[in-house]
């Protein structure tokens, strides 16, 4: 095979980036309709958890958790049994070990670092004998297009426990999270809090593994959240406006990709990235016209 065989087989015709008539038409298709939905459901989830996840500092624990959730899926595959199931055992397992013994921001790093070393060394096993590289690199990028009616719902059932955990665990969550002192000296309960957020934070990395892949999921789970926080300091208006940020980045994402057919990963990163960007000037600037 020469080299210019593959690179023909690459070739992008980037005029369909603008045929609007075919990104209608596929918008009608059903199986891109649950897709879409599918990735709204985990903007969503990125949006709400987002604000917490980076006023606890726990960013690279989203990226351990959503490359352990590969480990789960590669031994699900090994035992034959779902893959989306295994995804979300392997990170609700590595959640839960990062909040109990993550608890501390100075311990937090290493242990993640520990833990994702040997569940990537795990997941490296068993996709050997499971016998199929390809299939540990679609976990890596994510399959939005086909996630079906299956994986529609149990996104569905995700968001629904997540939304209702947050419910619950907000209030004292976000007191233990802006002034853990202050919050452990009045009796919340900090590390339950901790296990518990990591838990439903977990949950939500497992879906985003299967949709954006384990390699993207920061691009929801932190990107808006980290622009929000660059425009106001109020948690509600914070919350609201990452809920906004991850919904443009994912459905925007998905609508752009339909027409060129390329992978919605790129555009989800690269409408996160810009609103990050634009958010981050404009928090400069303010702070500068206020001096």
């Amino acid at each position: 095979m020469t080299v210019a065989q593959p690179l023909a087989a690459a070739e992008i015709d980037f005029s369909k980036f603008w045929d609007f008539s075919a990104t209608a038409d596929l918008l009608s298709r059903d199986f891109v309709q649950q897709s879409l939905l599918a990735i709204a459901l985990l903007g969503l989830l990125g949006g709400i958890l987002g604000p917490l996840i980076v006023a606890r500092q726990m960013s690279f624990a989203v990226h351990g958790v959503s490359e352990l959730s590969v480990t789960g899926a590669a031994a699900a595959l090994l035992l034959g049994i779902s893959v989306n199931i295994g995804g979300v055992i392997g990170a609700v397992i590595a959640a839960g070990v990062f909040g109990f013994l993550g608890n501390r921001a100075r311990e937090r790093d290493s242990v993640i670092g520990v833990v994702m070393a040997f569940g990537l060394g795990l997941a490296v096993l068993f996709l050997a004998l499971y016998g199929s590289a390809r299939t540990g690199f679609a976990m890596l990028t994510g399959q939005v297009v086909s996630v079906g009616t299956g994986g529609l719902t149990a996104i569905a059932i995700t968001t629904v426990v997540v939304l209702v955990g947050m419910a619950i665990i907000y209030r004292p969550l976000l007191f233990a999270s802006l002034d853990p002192r202050l919050a452990a000296a009045s009796g919340v309960p900090i590390r339950t809090l901790s296990v518990v957020f990591a838990v439903l934070m977990g949950l939500a990395c497992a879906q985003g593994v299967q949709i954006i892949g384990a390699l993207l999921v920061m691009s929801l789970m932190i990107t808006p959240a980290a622009a929000a926080a660059r425009l106001t300091a109020n948690p509600t208006t914070v919350l609201i406006v990452s809920v906004i940020f991850a919904e443009l980045a994912a459905i925007g994402g998905l609508i752009l990709s339909l027409a060129p057919g390329l992978p919605v990963s790129v555009f989800v990163t690269t409408i996160s990235f810009v609103i990050y960007v634009v958010c981050r000037w404009a928090g400069h600037r303010r702070q500068f016209v206020t001096r």
